[in-house]
């Protein structure tokens, strides 16, 4: 007797092309922010202006979180995806040709758009894609293969002759190549859901330490990225060093999302954010004193550094969840990315300018004091209200947007 075993696919088995998909474009665009950092400083572009051209894309961010809804409602997921990856690899292109700060702040500006509106489509699929019991475990998957893209990016600098086009042009076979696994394996698009709107106030007076720290992760998070590169270059590292230097603050960032998030889940979100707050500013303080460590150390101090304060977004957003109602929280998502946009747009400009006066200490001055002064206000919060019952929480889900 002929015995049937044909069952329908598993989310996981469904996500797998979109995984891919994000992973190969996470592989471009980590090498473009980390070359063109990297690339400014051989060019002699000061500073300051590298932090400007850095924060372009999250400006570019900014506003595509806005106009890819509105883009995703009148043509659908799939050419918003295709239409979007295309210019954003277009992009790259155009930085390869015109090596001046004025075409890559543009450009800058329009990747950070254009990745706004995907990863908008990204994740509209694995809402689709995933059920309330697989969701959480989905969205681990996805970070984690996010994580990893931008990792192995790093190390893409070492094959690649940095003063000549190749990198630029890796970047948009890179971009490109992310469109066939997704492309092809589209079936369907996922529905639009109605917009519903949720005010900043509101959520500031529901969660006030939650806007603060999804405000300073926009910032540390944009800085790491961002600048980190240009710290490594002024602080005379090595090429290979460059790119170690890099990998290890991303791959720790990823290691740490669930430990950390099960923390959050099980005692009070503020204390955990203090302590992650204070352990990286005692960390950054060091790195501020004692300037030249062997190289080994420094990039365990790095590590530890980026492994907790990439961990701050997540944490920080599911506190602002423990006080809404589910049928709130899509909304209010994009309320905190738009803010996260806006504050990260600060960070590369500040941190070039403390660079440019201070030389290295700067970097990691700019992210201990960010990371102090989070702690301060979060102590202070814990002192005002009392925590979240823990049977309210809100489900930690580990999100932070990238680069």
């Amino acid at each position: 007797m002929a015995i049937e075993i044909s069952r329908a696919p598993t989310a996981l088995y469904k996500a797998w092309p979109l995984f891919l998909g994000m992973g190969t474009l996470m592989l471009g665009i980590g090498l473009q922010s980390t070359f063109l950092a990297y690339r400014g400083t051989l060019e002699g572009f000061p500073t300051i202006v590298t932090g400007m051209i850095m924060s372009c894309y999250y400006l570019g961010f900014l506003f595509g979180t806005t106009l890819s809804r509105r883009l995703v409602r009148q043509v659908g997921h799939i050419r918003v995806f295709a239409a979007l990856a295309s210019v954003a690899s277009v992009a790259a292109l155009v930085q390869g040709l015109f090596v001046n700060p004025w075409a890559w702040g543009a450009m800058r500006l329009l990747s950070g758009l254009c990745l706004a509106g995907i990863y908008v489509v990204a994740e509209s699929w694995l809402n689709d894609m995933a059920g309330p019991r697989d969701r959480g475990r989905l969205f681990a998957i996805y970070m984690l293969v996010l994580y990893l893209g931008l990792g192995l990016a790093q190390f893409l600098l070492l094959v690649a002759e940095p003063r000549s086009q190749s990198p630029f042009m890796m970047m948009a076979a890179l971009i490109s190549l992310a469109l066939v696994p997704i492309m092809v394996s589209a079936h369907h698009a996922p529905a639009v859901d109605a917009p519903v709107n949720v005010k900043m106030s509101e959520l500031f007076e529901n969660s006030p330490l939650g806007l603060v720290g999804v405000g300073t992760a926009g910032m540390v998070s944009a800085i790491i990225f961002s600048m980190g590169p240009v710290y490594a270059r002024v602080a005379d590292l090595p090429a290979h060093t460059v790119a170690a230097f890099m990998a290890v603050s991303i791959f720790a960032g990823a290691l740490t999302q669930y430990p950390i998030g099960r923390l959050s889940d099980r005692f009070d979100r503020r204390t955990v954010i203090a302590w992650v707050c204070a352990i990286t500013t005692a960390i950054a303080t060091t790195l501020v004193i004692f300037l030249h460590l062997p190289h080994v150390l420094l990039l365990v101090l790095a590590a530890g550094f980026s492994g907790l304060a990439l961990t701050l977004y997540s944490i920080s957003v599911s506190h602002v969840n423990d006080k809404l109602q589910p049928a709130q929280m899509v909304a209010a998502s994009s309320k905190l990315l738009r803010l996260n946009g806006g504050c990260a747009a600060i960070g590369p400009i500040m941190t070039g300018e403390l660079i440019a006066v201070f030389g290295p200490r700067g970097y990691f001055g700019a992210l201990g004091a960010l990371m102090g002064l989070l702690a301060i206000y979060g102590l202070w919060r814990k002192l005002r209200r009392r925590p979240t019952p823990r049977d309210q929480k809100a489900p930690y889900m580990g999100t932070e947007p990238t680069l």
